[in-house]
């Protein structure tokens, strides 16, 4: 019951404030229970994604980029069609769209399963994001330090580690039978294929997995030999040839490309884990398009104006993109009460 103090004027104002909240900080009261902490990484992966799309469409390299290559994208241009500075945005656009569908993805987490605590989805944050984060040392490999990332990455890391700390706290305790890494072992609920979302289930579980695959392969092509045939083909030069026009060149190219691996990577995972315990809702299904719009648009749109066009470059992403529009068209959500049940037709 609220306490009163009535005025002689007969208005109404609150006596004292709780005692809670007299004993509570505003940091405290700010952090919560941890959730506040991985919003604001989710919404910082989002907003760098956003960043990253803004510096292609303009056509700029970060101040350090330009530093360390001793060049603007300008000279680069006048080799080849300007392919090289075209092949370097195309990365950093695909880099961007998997933020963009990471960070959609992880407000979802937070602001369902998470929140009711169900232990897969902490279990998915933890992965997911330790893939992310670490995916940064890959950067390092070719000796380019990207100081902009590296800053982003020392902002997110402590909300990221503060908030997944706190957010333990929304977990069954342990006397409850909490499972740890064991509760992503079985399914959320079995996969009916005979249904309409089983089969869009099945369909995103696929993508999901290939994702995360692709960027594993992604992360390690970048670390390594940086190029596949096709890239040679569309670039016109070869590394050693690169190499030749500015040393700097190759470091800057894996240091794109591994980005874009760790990033895919991680959101294949989220993806995978999030479709193999979760019930088909309509929150998810939105977060699921907006990721896969973002995700998928960015990746394969990005081809199309930088004249990338090399058809066994672009297929696997336009399959990928095929099998989850299926996933996505299945799983929506016509009868909520009933879509998780409904027969395929």
């Amino acid at each position: 019951m609220r306490i009163i103090d009535e005025t002689a004027e007969g208005n109404s104002y609150p006596k004292a404030p709780l005692a809670a909240d007299n004993a509570t900080s505003l940091l405290t009261a700010l952090i919560g229970d941890g959730r506040p902490l991985l919003t604001l990484v989710a919404l910082g992966l989002i907003l760098s994604g956003i960043f990253a799309l803004f510096l292609s469409a303009t056509g700029s390299f970060l101040p350090h980029d330009v530093a360390f290559l001793g060049m603007q994208p300008r000279e680069l241009c006048d080799l080849h069609q300007c392919r090289i500075v075209h092949f370097i945005f195309h990365d950093r656009v695909s880099f961007g769209g998997t933020l963009m569908a990471i960070g959609t993805l992880y407000l979802w987490l937070i602001a369902f399963p998470l929140r009711h605590g169900e232990e897969w989805a902490w279990w998915t944050l933890l992965l997911s994001g330790t893939i992310g984060f670490l995916s940064f040392l890959a950067y390092l490999i070719y000796g380019y330090l990207d100081s902009w990332h590296a800053v982003a990455s020392a902002g997110l890391l402590p909300l990221f580690i503060g908030g997944m700390a706190k957010t333990q706290a929304l977990l069954p305790a342990k006397r409850d039978g909490r499972e740890g890494l064991r509760s992503l072992l079985r399914p959320g609920t079995p996969l009916a294929l005979a249904t309409r979302a089983g089969i869009g289930r099945a369909c995103l579980l696929f993508v999901g997995a290939g994702m995360a695959l692709a960027g594993s392969v992604i992360i390690i092509l970048g670390s390594t030999v940086v190029f596949v045939p096709q890239d040679i083909t569309y670039l016109g030069f070869n590394a050693t040839q690169l190499n030749a026009i500015n040393p700097h060149l190759v470091p800057l190219i894996a240091h794109d490309r591994a980005g874009f691996g760790g990033g895919l990577a991680s959101c294949g995972l989220t993806i995978l884990l999030i479709l193999w315990k979760a019930m088909p809702t309509r929150a998810l299904w939105q977060a699921l398009l907006i990721g896969g719009i973002t995700g998928f648009g960015c990746a394969i749109g990005i081809h199309y104006p930088m004249h990338y066009l090399i058809v066994s470059h672009l297929i696997p992403a336009w399959i990928g993109a095929a099998i989850y529009t299926i996933g996505i068209i299945c799983l929506y959500p016509s009868h909520p009460a009933s879509s998780a049940l409904a027969p395929a037709s």
